[in-house]
């Protein structure tokens, strides 16, 4: 794990106050740094087919921007994070979700659909 981070993998960094999405942006793959203060709630939902298992990068509905997951469709559940005052939302994976899932609830970021 990366030093100040509370978690890291080779898809997102979180630290107390920010996540990072790796691969963000296409083409350049730049990191996208989110503060947790702009994120109005993440919701965790199994990966199906209708909310992005197949979607490697990019968006299918200009709703909801995914950072690039080559390994996605072998996850098990992803996570939307709901951004205040923006119209798109980002859909990710990690390769510890259950760890994960405990940070976020921990800073009262997760909520019900």
């Amino acid at each position: 794990m990366k030093t100040g981070f509370t978690y890291s993998d080779s898809l997102i960094s979180i630290r107390d106050d920010t996540i990072i999405f790796n691969d963000y942006y296409f083409p350049t793959m730049k990191e996208k740094t989110v503060r947790l203060a702009d994120i109005e709630k993440i919701v965790v939902r199994p990966l199906t087919i209708w909310n992005g298992k197949w979607r490697l990068h990019g968006t299918g509905n200009f709703k909801i921007w995914y950072p690039r997951d080559n390994d996605r469709p072998k996850r098990d559940r992803v996570f939307f994070a709901k951004l205040k005052n923006q119209w798109i939302n980002i859909g990710f994976t990690v390769e510890r979700a259950d760890q994960v899932e405990k940070i976020f609830a921990g800073k009262n970021l997760l909520k019900a659909a």
